[in-house]
């Protein structure tokens, strides 16, 4: 069964009270809002609720915080009432229903009437206030609450003129008071003055919205009536958040300031800007008044006989002035109260819940004492660590990542694009010049003359290529390394968060034996590219014959030749053509692997096997070409009748070997010829000889690599899979129990994060609030 009336604004009290006291934000409980303009009464109004002068005063915005203003009466009987007086169970004169409300001991009116006659700076020990952020302290002198709320609204939103958010709580306990609970808000302004920010006015809207947008939020709209109404800023605000005005109580100040001859009485009896809890006409203190300490009992006097002497008020002054004000709000808001109190309660409860089960989350540490219960925790979380490990390799985890590749699929992807595409980008002959191969088949012959492409040349070339595969193989590794930390990062589980240390310790131990397997997976594929270098198997099936590969140079150059044969050319010219000692037909020289001795795959390519498949050519005049060809292929590919050729060196166009000696001099005498006690031999145009040797070498070169490149594309990941990854998958928990189970390392392993511990504690605190005013709204529903 519900209460009397008269508990529910107390009661409210009390759980703001409760709130505060634990940083949380009491907007959503019913509350009654004051919002006005600046110099529009609204300080006037609350001093003459409370029967002192208590707010600051002056030019601009004075109220820079909320203000929450809590009124507590107090029996007459009880003089020094404790700072949070309990509820009074008092007899009321009215049933709940009841339309009149009548205050259990007197009325407000009865009490200003009997309160004496005392001035407003005037020390009385039966009224004080408190603040929410000094509840030690009572204030007696309502001089130095005034003082206070001026320091404490420096101290939090500074003394440029700046606004907070962040509110004020003041009980007043006075036995002259009606129970009300109020918000005083900074005055609405439309233009920074003096230090302001440029965008105040933004500022404080968005803080009274903050408060007025509530359903549970009443709102007090405070306009001067000396300006028209349609102007009213604080109207305009609160059609904004209620714009059927169903929670708005329209207050019209400074009545007897209007012109002369003008009244407010259609506005008062709602006909031009309807409310549906009316608006309220007052009569404030002026700043005569408060300079010459004017009582609240003489102002509310002169407020009386004003509306009753004014002839167009009197047929409505028992529903005008502060008195009639004070009970309005009174009632108003404890209608309210009643009617939104089920819902807090239904709330509070859904807060409750939320908060057992956070707690639940952040776990019991009591359950855990004793070293059997933390060994068996230590060994829960090592598993769960292992096997989420284990699990993101093998692509089995339950968390899904579906922003990007990881775990196992990131390492697939390493091996089969990162490092496929490396490889196939490596150019095997990038860095190999002709003049590189023609000096290596130099040097591979010794001081001979050269008589076959040597296969020495090819294996003193080639190994050097197959090294270029090492560097993209090691980086291969080095990125499958740094997923797998990756991977042991993110292995952890929301129970291991609350431990730090331990996890940490995990991350190490673990990073520590992908260390360990890191220099052995490095050691095993450098010794697969060794090797491979060890031994160049040219019998291999894939591997191009230097038949074949002979054939297709001269294939193509018998094509290009045709070619350009065909284009119109003088006689001359084909005759001269013909007669070039350097020209070959592919046609009379018709290689094939199986004419030539071991299949073709040695250098040593015999002439007279090749000659012997020649055909006869005629030439320009009909004469057999079979010699002339014969000598021309004995000459340039084989290096026969060498005398013969540098006797003839003048119309020869292999310049290098125009004269023996001039050659060895001019070697010695070139400029730059001598680097670090090293013989360069000049750069010098090929010849056509020396051109097809080069061509030789290096397609032969090309099939090799590409067959080893192969190869290491498809051992490589093997290794690494073998020495690192599975490795690492199949001793983790083992190593990790070895290393962290150990009855020494318990207490600092489950020592839980400062954050945590501070979270449950705050969780604690919140869940014991809402209890706590889940209680308080229980005793009187």
């Amino acid at each position: 069964m519900m209460a009397s009336l008269e508990d529910l604004i107390p009661t409210v009290n009390k759980l703001q009270d409760v709130m505060y006291a634990s940083g949380i934000e009491t907007m959503n409980l019913p509350i009654l809002a004051v919002v006005g303009s600046q110099s529009s009464g609204k300080s006037s109004i609350l001093e003459t609720l409370v029967g002192r002068d208590f707010l600051p005063r002056g030019n601009g915005i004075v109220t820079r915080r909320p203000l929450i203003l809590q009124l507590i009466n107090t029996s007459p009987e009880s003089r020094s009432p404790s700072i949070t007086p309990p509820l009074s169970k008092s007899n009321s004169s009215r049933s709940d229903d009841s339309d009149e409300f009548v205050d259990p001991k007197e009325d407000f009116t009865s009490q200003l009437k009997n309160r004496p006659n005392y001035r407003n700076n005037t020390i009385r020990s039966e009224e004080w206030g408190v603040f929410l952020h000094k509840p030690d302290e009572k204030f007696y002198d309502f001089q130095e609450i005034r003082k206070e709320i001026e320091l404490e609204t420096v101290r939090i939103a500074g003394k440029n003129k700046g606004i907070s958010k962040i509110p004020i709580s003041l009980k007043i306990y006075s036995p002259y008071v009606l129970n009300l609970t109020l918000v005083d808000l900074p005055g609405i302004t439309k233009v920074p003055i003096g230090e302001q920010p440029h965008d105040i006015e933004k500022q404080i809207n968005n803080l009274i919205l903050d408060y007025v947008a509530t359903p549970n939020c009443l709102i007090l709209a405070v306009s001067p009536a000396n300006i028209d109404i349609a102007n009213s800023e604080s109207l305009k605000l609160a059609k904004e958040v209620d714009p059927h005005g169903a929670r708005t109580i329209g207050v019209l100040t400074k009545l007897d300031l209007m012109d002369s001859g003008t009244n407010a009485i259609d506005i008062l009896m709602g006909k031009v800007y309807p409310l549906k809890l009316g608006f309220i006409g007052v009569v404030n203190r002026s700043q005569q008044d408060i300079q010459e300490n004017v009582t609240v009992k003489e102002a509310l006097d002169n407020e009386d006989a004003f509306f009753k002497r004014h002839p167009m008020y009197r047929r409505i002054a028992s529903r005008c002035g502060t008195r009639y004000l004070a009970k309005l709000l009174n009632k108003t808001l404890m209608n309210h109260i009643r009617d939104k109190l089920p819902d807090i309660k239904v709330r509070l409860n859904s807060l409750i819940n939320q908060m057992e089960k956070r707690l639940l989350s952040f776990g019991d540490p009591s359950m855990f004492d004793g070293y059997e219960n933390k060994s068996g925790l230590v060994l829960q979380l090592i598993n769960t660590f292992a096997t989420n490990f284990i699990a993101s390799i093998d692509g089995t985890s339950s968390n899904i990542n579906t922003k990007e590749l990881c775990g196992g699929a990131r390492i697939y992807y390493i091996y089969n694009n990162i490092f496929g595409r490396t490889l196939k980008s490596v150019d095997p002959t990038a860095n190999l010049s002709k003049n590189d191969i023609r000096t290596a088949i130099r040097n591979s012959t010794g001081p001979r003359a050269t008589l076959f492409v040597p296969e020495l040349a090819f294996d003193l070339l080639v190994k050097p290529q197959i090294k270029l595969l090492l560097e993209p193989s090691q980086h291969c590794i080095e990125l499958v390394f740094e997923e797998l930390i990756k991977i042991c990062n993110k292995s952890g589980s929301y129970e291991l968060s609350r431990y730090p240390n331990l996890k940490n310790i995990l991350i190490d131990v673990v990073s520590e034996l992908l260390r360990e397997r890191l220099e052995p997976t490095h050691s095993y594929v450098e010794s697969l590219i060794s090797i491979h270098t060890a031994y160049i198997n040219t019998n291999h099936p894939r591997f191009l014959g230097a038949t074949e590969v002979m054939s297709d140079i001269l294939n193509e150059r018998d094509r290009k030749k045709n070619e350009s044969m065909k284009k119109p050319m003088a006689l001359n010219d084909i005759s001269q053509n013909y007669k070039n000692a350097d020209s070959i037909s592919v046609s009379s020289i018709p290689l094939t692997k199986n004419d030539i001795p071991n299949g073709g795959n040695n250098l040593n390519i015999m002439i007279d096997e090749a000659l012997s498949k020649s055909t006869s050519n005629l030439d320009l005049n009909g004469n057999n070409i079979h010699n002339t060809e014969k000598e021309s292929f004995l000459n340039y590919f084989f290096g026969q009748d060498r005398d013969r050729l540098l006797n003839n060196a003048t119309n020869s166009k292999i310049p290098e070997y125009k004269n023996i000696d001039s050659s060895i001099m001019n070697d010695f005498s070139a400029p730059n010829v001598v680097q670090n006690d090293t013989i360069m031999e000049p750069d010098v145009t090929l010849s056509e000889r020396e051109e097809l040797e080069c061509e030789l070498i290096k397609r032969l070169i090309v099939s090799y690599f590409g067959i080893v490149r192969e190869m290491i594309e498809d051992q490589v990941p093997k290794a690494i899979m073998c020495l690192l990854v599975n490795f690492c998958k199949e001793n983790v928990q083992n190593r990790l129990v070895k290393e962290l189970y150990k009855e020494s390392m318990m207490n600092e392993l489950l020592k839980e994060d400062d954050t945590l511990v501070q979270e449950r504690f705050n969780c604690e605190q919140l869940l014991n609030t809402y209890k706590k005013a889940s209680s308080i709204i229980n005793n009187i529903l």
